[in-house]
Formats: C-alpha cells, sequence, structure tokens
C-alpha cells in the first residue's frame, strides 16, 4: 500500500534541507514521490556530513519541536529522546485549516518508543495513545542525525499506520526549536514593587549534584524544555490613589484579571499575564492563581512582592521559586501532594508527594519519607531547581488542552471521581481526626457553608498546620450528589500560602476549625439538585499523613412557595456565585449578579435566604474598592460605612437565634462590622461588639475551647480597632 502522496510544501521543505547540506536536489513533481520515498532522501542528508576538524563526527541531537507544512492538516511533533534530561517520549498535536481559520484537532503521545540507528537515520516508533478515536495508532518517526553538530536536525517524516501495518498518513515536519512548547508572558508590576530578575543558585547551599546557575524565570522553564518569551515591556501600575492600602483582596484580583481578559479573544492561547502585587489580605501568601469559573481558566496569576522582597540570596531564591510556581499552576501542574486528584490521576511521589524535590512542592511542607529531616533546611539542601519527571511529562507531552492556556481548567477530570476512592488508610498513628460539619439542612439556591473541624486524639500534643480552607490546597472535599455523580469540589482561586504555619493541638486546644463556602467553584455550582448529598473531605497534614473524615451527608430542600423559588433562581447565576465566594464586589463584569442580590433585598427582604444578600452587600461597602481598569490605570472606589454597618447589623440580628449564618461566619460578620465601626470613628461601639459577640456564642452552649478561641478573636480584634 502506497502512503499518502506528499504535498508540494513537504518537497519544498525537503529540497531546502538539502541544499543547506549539500546535497544535489532532484526536482520531482509531488504525484510522483510519495512519503516513504520521501524517506529515503531524507537518508542522503547523513552521507555528506562534515566532520570536525580532529576527524571525530559530533552527532546532533534530534529532540525538539518539528512542525509540517501540509495545507489541510498540519502536525506539530514534539521529540524527546536524547538532549538534557530526555523524559523518551514522541507527541504531537493535530490542527485543521478550513479556509482563513484554524482549529485543533486532537493530540497524541507515545511513550517509550523504539529506537533504532542505521545508516545514519534515527527511527523512533511505537503505539500511540490518542486524544481521540483512531485507526492507525502505530506511529513511526524517522529523521537523520547530522554528524555536524552546528547543523539543526534535518526533516522529521512522521507516518501512522494501521495494527496490520498499512499505513495511512504521513507529514514531512520540518525543525522548529529545541523547545518543545513556546509561552508568551507579559508582566505588570504595581508601584513600589520591585520585579525579579535572576538569581545565582551557587549563593546558598544546594545538592552537590546540581551546578551553579544564573536561574531567571525563563531559564529555570528552558531547562524544561519549555520557551518563556517576555512580552513587551512590563507596565509599571501607579497606587497613589489607593493611599496606604496596599492589600488586594480577592475581589479585588479578581476584577482586575477580568478587564485585563476584556481585551483578549476568548480562546486557547500559549500566553500568560502576571500582576506583582504588593500584599494580600491575609498574610502568608505569596501568590494566587486566578481560575474563576467560565472563560480564561489558567490565562494569569499574582505574587504578592511584600512576602518575598528583598535583595539578600535567600529572598531572591523565593522569588524565584514563587514566580516558577505559580507560572506551573498556568500550565495546569498541581501541586505535590495533588497529582492523584488529576486527569488522568498521576502517581504521587515520595511520601504521598511532600517528599517531591520540586518548583511544585511547598518549602515548609517538604517531608522525605522518614527518618530523613524536613522542613525549609532540608528542602533547600535537597532541591536541585527542577521540575521532577511527571511534570516534565505534563510540559512537553501533556495533551494540547490540558496545558494550554485558556482552555482545560485548573485540575481538570478531578471533579470526576468516586468519594469511595477517599479510602482510608490501612494504618492510622496521626494523631488527627477531621470532621465535616453542617446545618444538615439547605433551602434551595441556599450557599452552601460547611465547618472544617481538625481534632487531636492525642492529648500530649499535636504539630500540625491550621490551613483548613479548601483554596489553601491541604483540605479535599468529594462530593456525591442526589442523581450519584461524583466530583471534587474546586474553588474558584488558588491560593499559595508558602509559609510555614504550625498549630499545637493538645489538651488546652484540642480542635482548631475553619468554615468554608463550597456553593459555587470553578465548575460553577455544586448544589443544583433538591435531595441528599454525600461529602468527604482529606486533609494533608504537616507531616505527609492524610486525614479522611467520616461521610457527611446534607440535604436540599426542594422550593415549597413561589418566592421560595423565585429567591432561588435570583441567587444562582454564575455572576452571583462569584459574588458569595468573593464576598462582593464591584467589577463591572458583575453587574448583573449585583442587581440580582438587589431585587432579593427589594423584593422579598423577608425571606431567609435574604440574609446572605445582605451578608455579601454588608461585605463589599465595608471595603476600598481597587479597580484595575484594562488601561492599567488604578481607580478607587471608597467604602460606604453607613450601608455596609446597616446590612450586617441585619444580618446578626438574623443569626444570634438558630437562623441566618453559620456560627464561624457569623463571628467573621461581627468583627467585620466592630472595624466598620471604628473606621467611622465610634472605637467604642466597635468594642462593644466584641463583647455582645462573646455572649451570643456563650448563649448558644459551645464547646469551652471553641469560646477560648471566640475569646481571643475578639481580644485581638479590640486591640486592633483601638490602636492609634
Amino acid at each position: 500500500m502506497r502512503a499518502q502522496p506528499a504535498e508540494r510544501n513537504d518537497l519544498e521543505e525537503l529540497q531546502k534541507a538539502e541544499q543547506s547540506r549539500g546535497v544535489e536536489s532532484v526536482p520531482v513533481e509531488p504525484e510522483a514521490e510519495d512519503m516513504l520515498q520521501l524517506r529515503a532522501r531524507v537518508a542522503r542528508l547523513e552521507a555528506q556530513a562534515v566532520p570536525h576538524a580532529d576527524g571525530a563526527p559530533v552527532r546532533t541531537t534530534v529532540s525538539g519541536r518539528y512542525r509540517s507544512a501540509g495545507v489541510a492538516t498540519q502536525l506539530e511533533l514534539r521529540v524527546d529522546v536524547d538532549g538534557p534530561r530526555p523524559m523518551k517520549r514522541i507527541s504531537g498535536d493535530f490542527f485543521q485549516t478550513s479556509g482563513a481559520t484554524t482549529s485543533y484537532v486532537g493530540s497524541f503521545v507515545v511513550e517509550a518508543p523504539t529506537a533504532t540507528t542505521a545508516e545514519g537515520l534515527v527511527k523512533l516508533s511505537g503505539q500511540g495513545k490518542f486524544s481521540f478515536p483512531v485507526v492507525s495508532p502505530h506511529v513511526e518517526v524517522t529523521m537523520a542525525r547530522s554528524a555536524n553538530g552546528a547543523v539543526p536536525p534535518g526533516p522529521a517524516t512522521v507516518t501512522f499506520s494501521t495494527d496490520g501495518g498499512g499505513p495511512s498518513a504521513s507529514y514531512l515536519c520540518s525543525f522548529v526549536s529545541p523547545h518543545f512548547r513556546s509561552v508568551q508572558l507579559e508582566q505588570d508590576s504595581v508601584a513600589g514593587t520591585v520585579p525579579f530578575v535572576s538569581y545565582d543558585t551557587g549563593s546558598l547551599p544546594q545538592p552537590p549534584s546540581s551546578p551553579a546557575r544564573v536561574l531567571t524565570v525563563p531559564a529555570a522553564y528552558a531547562e524544561a524544555g519549555i520557551e518563556i518569551q517576555i512580552a513587551g515591556t512590563p507596565n509599571v501600575i501607579p497606587t497613589d490613589a489607593a493611599g496606604p492600602d496596599e492589600r488586594w483582596s480577592d475581589a479585588e484580583l479578581h476584577n482586575a484579571m477580568v478587564n485585563h481578559f476584556s481585551l483578549w479573544r476568548d480562546a486557547p492561547r500559549w500566553q500568560v499575564w502576571q500582576l506583582l502585587a504588593t500584599s494580600y489580605v491575609e498574610d502568608g501568601v505569596r501568590g494566587i492563581m486566578f481560575d474563576a469559573g467560565g472563560a480564561f481558566q489558567r490565562q494569569g496569576f499574582a505574587a504578592f512582592h511584600d512576602a518575598i522582597k528583598g535583595e539578600d540570596p535567600a529572598s531572591r531564591r523565593a522569588q524565584l521559586r514563587t514566580h516558577v510556581h505559580e507560572l506551573g499552576h498556568a500550565f495546569n501542574l498541581l501541586h505535590s501532594w495533588q497529582k492523584n486528584l488529576a486527569d488522568p490521576p498521576q502517581p504521587l511521589g515520595p511520601n504521598g508527594g511532600f517528599g517531591d524535590r520540586s518548583w511544585m512542592n511547598y518549602v515548609q511542607n517538604y517531608q522525605p519519607p522518614p527518618p530523613a529531616p524536613g522542613g525549609q533546611a532540608a528542602y533547600w539542601a535537597d532541591f536541585p531547581f527542577q521540575f521532577t519527571d511527571s511534570e516534565l511529562v505534563h510540559l512537553r507531552h501533556g495533551f494540547y488542552r490540558d496545558v494550554i492556556m485558556g482552555s482545560n481548567p485548573f485540575g481538570v477530570g478531578a471533579a470526576e471521581i468516586d468519594v469511595d476512592l477517599f479510602d482510608n488508610p490501612v494504618i492510622d498513628n496521626s494523631g488527627l481526626t477531621l470532621e465535616l460539619r453542617s446545618n444538615g439542612s439547605f433551602l434551595f439556591g441556599e450557599p452552601v457553608v460547611i465547618e472544617v473541624k481538625l481534632a487531636t486524639t492525642d492529648l500530649r500534643g499535636c504539630v500540625t498546620h491550621g490551613r483548613l480552607h479548601p483554596k489553601d490546597g491541604f483540605v479535599t472535599v468529594a462530593i456525591r450528589t442526589p442523581s450519584g455523580e461524583a466530583k471534587v469540589y474546586r474553588p474558584a482561586l488558588i491560593r499559595c500560602v508558602d509559609q510555614e504555619l504550625q498549630t499545637v493541638l493538645d489538651a488546652d486546644r484540642s480542635a482548631i476549625y475553619e468554615s468554608a463556602y463550597i456553593g459555587y467553584g470553578k465548575d460553577g455550582f455544586y448544589f443544583q439538585q433538591p435531595g441528599r448529598y454525600q461529602l468527604r473531605a482529606q486533609y494533608y497534614a504537616a507531616d505527609g499523613s492524610r486525614v479522611l473524615s467520616q461521610v457527611h451527608q446534607l440535604t436540599v430542600r426542594s422550593p415549597r412557595t413561589d418566592a421560595d423559588e423565585a429567591v432561588a433562581e435570583l441567587m444562582s447565576g454564575d455572576e452571583q456565585g462569584t459574588l458569595f465566594y468573593l464576598l462582593g464586589s464591584h467589577a463591572e463584569t458583575l453587574r448583573s449578579g449585583n442587581e440580582a442580590l438587589d431585587e432579593v433585598l427589594d423584593h422579598y427582604p423577608d425571606h431567609p435566604l435574604a440574609v446572605y444578600s445582605r451578608m455579601v452587600k454588608g461585605f463589599n461597602a465595608s471595603r476600598d474598592f481597587k479597580d484595575l481598569n484594562p488601561d492599567k490605570k488604578l481607580r478607587i472606589r471608597r467604602a460606604n460605612t453607613d450601608e455596609s454597618i446597616s446590612q450586617l447589623n441585619k444580618v446578626v440580628e438574623a443569626s444570634v437565634g438558630e437562623q441566618g449564618v453559620d456560627n464561624i461566619t457569623l463571628g467573621q460578620v461581627m468583627r467585620r462590622l466592630a472595624r466598620v465601626e471604628a473606621r467611622t470613628g465610634n472605637p467604642q461601639r466597635a468594642t462593644l461588639l466584641m463583647d455582645e459577640m462573646v455572649d451570643v456564642f456563650r448563649r448558644k452552649n459551645l464547646n469551652p475551647h471553641v469560646m477560648q478561641d471566640i475569646q481571643a478573636q475578639a481580644e485581638r480584634t479590640k486591640e486592633a480597632v483601638t490602636r492609634p
């Protein structure tokens, strides 16, 4: 069986390659030569290779990116069999051109291809895994390996054939780049921040096997085979209008992201945006990835300068790691301990991933299998400033839509998981227990908030971290819907809390608690149908232990009245879900959502769900709002303290009994209300509010240890609001 005829573009590319090597080119017509004959011509390229002066030929590596020049269908080929850290794979993406448009078709990868070399030809072959059904799964790549190391590799001929050996399609791909993929990085920075430039890895101790070298962010990715091109000159955003408020909230970052991308067409592209901001509203957060539900998935991230600033070697090292880490999320790389939640699931590294010597691990959580030491000093002593092999495979050979920015969401596939996969460990010596709590019953459309409780079973004391909110990446919540579908809750924004935070649980403080809104995330709303839901959570402890909760059940009740249906409808749009997640926003793109919440308060002010609209409005009105426009101008919308006090007081009134928001959220509301009162010049009222908060929770007969925490929160807030 003859292979498909060669196209004229293929022949022209081959003839150029022949001429560049001084090989006599015999012109032919496309119909006179098929792709199999082209391979014979490729072999001639080796015959007249120029040896080096000492007579010893230097073989050119063949790894890199290749591209065919066909008119209808194009193939972008990646060969990864030699050169730095070869992953022994062939992969590629198919594109189809119709008129003036080109569309992605699918991808393939060959793992561990068979390699043979004969007469100057390198032949790689194996069974491919495709992202779409095929009848020709066998892949063969043939190319010439030049003996002159100064010249780039010659073209590669790629043939796809059936299991019986019959070829069905062939492509002639010219060498494009030694990099497997290329991405443009656009950078903006807030005035007063100092963008990271480079770090000399020899400045501080590192593994003996890791050579000292100067690394920039592009250089770090170049070592992984990925080209990072800096797009244009970074913009510096003036912040004079913000005054002393240098902290950025989730709502402000989300608004900056949607405004930035409003100038872009909603399509996948090898392009990513970085904002270097001053600091986050909570301490300890070094970076955050913009990945809210909807468009422009994984296309932007922020790094927080104040958490990593400094010119000393340790600070520069931290800056390099933070920037490479956050950009890794844009490539759809998960944290080291979360790879089993990917699609398809990836094997975890040593000690459940906490022992990975990777950019994607947390410095403070590094813990190789015992008895090896862990923590920050051990991480830097072991870290070779590189990605792990499995991460390289994803970066270089992950299917197109799983890697390119703006396509599949972060961790896509983690939503398709069975709750039963969260198996109990055979042996659990962690000394910890995890529990999920909720009101147990929710109105249809009501924001679902759960309480996460971490307790110790060893009252002698247990040291771990206190990061219990799913958006910090250490607690994963699996949800089984009434229809039997199982998925993992995925927060709309991923925070990287790369800072050591130890919590001691003992007889004096046996448990810690966190409230988490899990009704809305990257996949939209998670509780969209009435019925019974099953939830189970997994906590990743500081030593790598995985602590499982028991299955928690909750019910979403069907609407009973016309008002129930109307309010649920008003609270169920994507914009409303985003507003609940962000606790309000002035973003223009969320105007419809804000109007829907206003309608709830205007027409159904006494409905039980109105309390959530009031809370969102009250929190949003309590804070100044930094509006970073698409033209990179920063406009400040000042807080409306009167509106905030009015709305938050009504939330408190509705929640001091058995109704309203949950207890942890109520505490957050009352502390925010106290701060707003202090901002208006009424610190005495703020102090009284904190005393009232303690009394409210004392009347609820809460656990004494919980009351101790509430009392401590009240005292800290009093101190803050009365500070000169």
